[in-house]
């Protein structure tokens, strides 16, 4: 795993090589990779809801978002479907680009400038926020609605969160390994949510009203 930064490498030998093969004006598939933050997503996932990770793949990387507590880019780069820390449930074709490799990476480092590790959010700016602004952007669609509806459920809650929750996908550059657990279930029943989150092992409840 690579935290992309603006004093990474934008184009590399292997990515003139692989420009000068595919030539220009060729179309290369781009995909959203979605993996499981909960085993409760496998009761979840047939009624539309979870609690998902994503990243977006093209030219054989996966871009994805998460936190740290540093003032820097929270966009980091992985094998295709190999994200560490999650469970890989299944890729969705979002359509193509135009881009180079390279020109697809530049892509990436600068819209990584707006997504810093300690401005992640669960429910305002997680990381399916974050690759629907890469689909919009590339594609010109948005990504499948249920990927983030638990988000959107909490946007639209009267909700009382503390700041601290946060979901860790990323730490420092320096040691990317992970520490801690998070665990995240939502169960709907009618107007009222409740949230329960592990951290730790420690269950934490909380209970929301909706509007």
């Amino acid at each position: 795993m690579r935290v992309l930064g603006l004093s990474s490498s934008l184009c590399s030998g292997e990515d003139k090589e692989e420009e000068e093969i595919n030539g220009e004006g060729s179309l290369t598939p781009v995909y959203l990779n979605v993996y499981d933050l909960t085993p409760v997503n496998n009761y979840l996932y047939w009624f539309g809801l979870g609690i998902f990770h994503s990243g977006i793949e093209a030219h054989g990387f996966e871009y994805g978002y998460g936190a740290h507590e540093y003032s820097s880019s929270g966009v980091f780069e992985v094998e295709p479907r190999s994200c560490p820390g999650f469970i890989f449930r299944r890729s969705v074709l979002l359509g193509t680009t135009s881009m180079s490799r390279s020109d697809f990476r530049s892509f990436m480092e600068k819209l990584s400038r707006k997504y810093h590790g300690d401005t992640y959010h669960l429910i305002a700016k997680n990381c399916n926020h974050f690759t629907e602004e890469v689909c919009l952007q590339v594609t010109g669609k948005p990504i499948p609605g249920w990927i983030n509806r638990m988000a959107r459920v909490g946007s639209f809650c009267n909700c009382i969160l503390p700041e601290s929750i946060q979901l860790s996908s990323v730490n420092h550059p320096e040691a990317l390994e992970f520490s801690g657990k998070l665990i995240m279930f939502a169960l709907l029943h009618l107007k009222k949510t409740a949230i329960g989150i592990w951290i730790s092992d420690k269950p934490v409840v909380f209970h929301l009203h909706c509007r």
